[in-house]
């Protein structure tokens, strides 16, 4: 039969859209063509192919061979249609049988000895692959990765040859093994002396998943904080743990050797760029917030960043997704994260408490807070000062600061509480949900009405107050918002004292 058909998955943003490879044999003069909006990459596949061909020992065909790779529309790059392309002149001149191959699905790239290369980006391809009820064929090195997905049928070859023996039934192909979990030893939140009320924020902030910002001189211990939180959040679940797996495989990311089901901590440099935060290039790939996805996002030295860069992250602060447009590719990738920022309260760096030594001028402080635009100030919902320790408390006391795992039960207390009441964490209530999850007693809205006309709060600040009140009292137990939880709540508003300075 002179036409075959092989099928394969392309990379389409955290997609993997299925790919039909075409293979046509006619008379004329011997030719290689592969049609299909093919990149330089796949035109390439051409040499490799023939030659893996011909050193396993079959017979490339002297023929006009033309491969389409459908849909034409969607951009094919990289080597991974190699031995698609190559089973497909192998089945179309009947050197291979046809009846094994609609089951399955095969990527890999082509060496030209025959053997197979890992490809990268397998994990959504195996995703796509389990939905679809196809078993899949990839090389090795890319078994672990793909093997990620529960329930999916994953099998892996070294050689061309392995893959063909399957196909005429003489072997069968080995299945793929998810890597061995290798438990993080994340740092301990009982190193850090003092700083009640930031600990206590960075507690809280857990619980719901909230933004917090934390504001103080250097060496107060705002980053030995933040590096601290992974230690306290819960682990995520099984579909959390696969999106997130699934975006790091595309950037090929050292998480999915690590322990995959812990929640990832990006920490970029203050030089980073607008595209390095969200993403993009001519072929668009996840930035840091998508990297960050189910987990959190340290930005420190907040107000060195470029404003226009922090900018960018307004949307998918509120959406939870970015947009990627280009001229000729679209992408779309989640960004549900977690930010935490630390900044210097004035240029100089030092506190107000120790104003003999700082020199900056009103005016300069003004510039400094101001580098943070109004719109993203707005969306964290906690700010808090975190003020340089005085010597007496830098002598560690037995037993007095409590370490990661007591505050991560109660963080994971929270978490269990949110999932049972709502589905949801509570950074994500929207309005109609905080009317019904966290309504508040009379006296209690007056409070926060009175609050929010003299910091002249928008509607959003209001929400996130309540949100943020609501994981107070989760932490506490409470099916209802206290008068207590909810001036917590309002005393980590920070940035909103400093606005009426």
């Amino acid at each position: 039969m002179p036409i075959a058909m092989i099928n394969a998955r392309a990379v389409d943003g955290i997609r993997a859209p299925l790919v039909r490879i075409e293979t046509h044999l006619a008379n004329g003069l011997p030719s290689f063509q592969i049609v299909g909006l093919p990149e330089a990459a796949v035109r390439e596949s051409r040499d490799r192919v023939r030659a893996a061909i011909q050193t396993s020992g079959f017979e490339f065909p002297r023929r006009r061979i033309t491969v389409n790779l459908a849909p034409a529309d969607l951009p094919k790059d990289g080597g991974r249609f190699d031995l698609g392309i190559a089973l497909g002149i192998l089945a179309a001149s009947e050197q291979v049988p046809q009846n094994a191959l609609p089951a399955r699905e095969f990527l890999g790239e082509l060496g030209l000895d025959g053997r197979l290369r890992a490809v990268g980006s397998t994990l959504p391809a195996s995703l796509a692959a389990r939905d679809s009820g196809h078993q899949l064929v990839l090389g090795r090195e890319d078994g672990p990765e793909a093997a990620l997905a529960a329930g999916a049928d994953v099998t892996i070859a070294d050689h061309l040859l392995e893959v063909c023996a399957a196909l005429h039934g003489r072997a069968e192909l080995e299945p793929a093994a998810p890597p061995e979990p290798q438990p993080l030893a994340f740092p301990d939140l009982a190193d850090v002396r003092g700083q009640r009320q930031a600990r206590r924020a960075l507690e809280i902030a857990a619980a719901g998943a909230h933004h917090l910002l934390m504001i103080g001189p250097p060496g107060s211990g705002k980053s030995m904080l933040a590096a601290r939180i992974p230690g306290i959040l819960p682990p995520m679940t099984d579909a959390e743990a696969l999106e997130t797996a699934a975006i790091h495989s595309l950037r090929g990311s050292d998480h999915l050797r690590r322990n995959w089901r812990c929640r990832p901590f990006r920490s970029p440099h203050h030089t980073a760029s607008g595209v390095a935060l969200v993403g993009g290039g001519s072929n668009p790939r996840p930035g840091e917030i998508s990297l960050a996805h189910n987990g959190v996002l340290f930005l420190d030295e907040l107000t060195e960043f470029d404003r226009r860069v922090l900018d960018v992250l307004r949307e998918p602060l509120e959406t939870g997704v970015i947009h990627i447009a280009r001229a000729a590719r679209q992408a779309e990738y989640p960004a549900r994260f977690q930010l935490v920022g630390a900044m210097n309260p004035c240029p100089q760096g030092f506190d107000c408490d120790l104003g003999e030594r700082c020199q900056c001028t009103p005016e300069q402080r003004v510039r400094h807070r101001r580098r943070l635009s109004a719109p993203l100030v707005d969306r964290i919902d906690i700010a808090v000062e975190v003020p340089r320790l005085p010597t007496t408390e830098l002598v560690p006391v037995p037993g007095q600061d409590e370490d990661s795992a007591t505050v991560g039960a109660r963080v994971a207390s929270a978490h269990r509480m949110q999932q049972a009441r709502q589905g949801r964490m509570n950074s994500l209530l929207g309005g109609r949900e905080l009317d019904i999850h966290a309504p508040l007693a009379g006296a209690d809205r007056e409070l926060l009405e009175r609050a929010v006309e003299r910091f002249r709060l928008s509607a959003r600040a209001y929400h996130r107050i309540l949100r943020v009140a609501r994981s107070i009292a989760d932490l506490a137990g409470s099916p209802d918002i206290a008068t207590t939880h909810l001036t917590e709540a309002l005393g980590f508003r920070a940035l909103d004292r400093w606005r009426l300075d």
